[in-house]
């Protein structure tokens, strides 16, 4: 396994990050692993040196974060691995179950302490910026639950790069922890993130933890098409795919992937999962794997190198995009 650290932080972590979205109450999603299900996942990660999980109290409404908690205490040494998680999203119907006020912050929290089974979560993100919240409330709560020990580092998810800059400006000005991960929408498909998230996140020692590497399959070939639904288990209830991808140069650069794959003799996600390994700024692609194969090609992106000609050709069709994934869906999907 190759590591780095996280921005300009001293934390080290694994190149590749293990999406935990695919653990829990397959009831929440049709194409979520149960636990035992997962545990082989969990197995080979560690094994393979993954030291970074990632999950969120949404997802499958706070069983993930149970699944992740007992397979990492079962398989792990705590003081080696790096846990993180998520908050705003509402975790039931009161007018205080989700966002990112003082309150929700704060009991969202311990409660995501108390399914994992940790002291302390090593990286608690938010979910997605809360504009009905001021950013100094958030983060003075977030800063409240660093000093108190219950989280050790700060991160932020899909959001604006002014909006980032504001809240490292706001940290800055008040004393306050500061983020030290975004977690964005970053790959082949939409490469948005360049304009101004990226270079703000290289500026600001920022690590950079892109979600959907693979663009919900499509990058590794399991999904001809956003309206493809019958690809696979997740493919028949995606709707968000459909949301995020629907650029006519979409099709141009699948098939550039494609083409570069096949041409190398390996399958089409390692060659999206090592373009983005190789691309200035980016810390570890979150990646999800539902079949032992998924987590294989993640593995084997990692020593596989791209030459200039190879990188050229991959992002030669990309067109501009219109801002996708920043707004929080109806029913959210990652």
């Amino acid at each position: 396994m190759k590591y780095t650290t996280l921005g300009s932080t001293g934390l080290v972590v694994s190149r590749l990050a293990l999406g935990c979205m695919s653990y829990g109450d397959p009831g929440w999603r049709p194409w979520v692993l149960p636990e035992e299900a997962a545990r082989p996942f969990f197995r080979r990660a560690l094994e393979a040196g993954i030291n970074l999980f990632d999950t969120a109290d949404m997802y499958s409404l706070g069983v993930s974060e149970e699944v992740t908690g007992r397979l990492l205490r079962e398989m792990g040494r705590r003081e080696e691995l790096v846990v993180a998680t998520k908050v705003h999203f509402p975790m039931g119907p009161g007018p205080n179950m989700g966002g990112l006020s003082r309150k929700h912050v704060v009991q969202a929290c311990e409660a995501s302490l108390r399914r994992l089974g940790v002291e302390t979560i090593d990286l608690y993100q938010i979910h997605r910026f809360d504009p009905a919240t001021p950013i100094e409330e958030t983060l003075g709560a977030l800063d409240l639950l660093v000093a108190q020990g219950k989280v050790r580092y700060l991160g932020a998810s899909s959001g604006e790069a002014w909006r980032l800059q504001k809240a490292l400006a706001a940290s800055d000005r008040k004393g306050l922890a500061r983020f030290v991960s975004m977690q964005d929408h970053y790959n082949l498909l939409y490469r948005e993130e360049e304009r101004e998230m990226i270079p703000l996140c290289r500026e600001e020692g920022i690590g950079v933890l892109p979600w959907s590497p693979l663009a919900r399959g499509l990058l590794a070939g399991t999904r001809a098409t956003p309206a493809d639904r019958e690809a696979t288990p997740r493919a028949a209830s995606d709707d968000y795919a459909r949301q995020l991808y629907d650029h006519p140069s979409d099709a141009d650069v699948i098939e550039a992937t494609r083409s570069v794959a096949a041409a190398r003799g390996v399958p089409m996600a390692r060659v999206a999962l090592a373009w983005l390994l190789s691309r200035p700024g980016v810390t570890a692609p979150i990646v999800g794997a539902t079949k032992p194969a998924h987590l294989d090609d993640a593995l084997a992106a990692l020593e596989l190198t791209l030459t200039e000609e190879e990188v050229a050709a991959l992002e030669a069709p990309y067109r501009p995009h219109a801002v996708r994934g920043f707004a929080a869906p109806q029913v959210p999907a990652r």
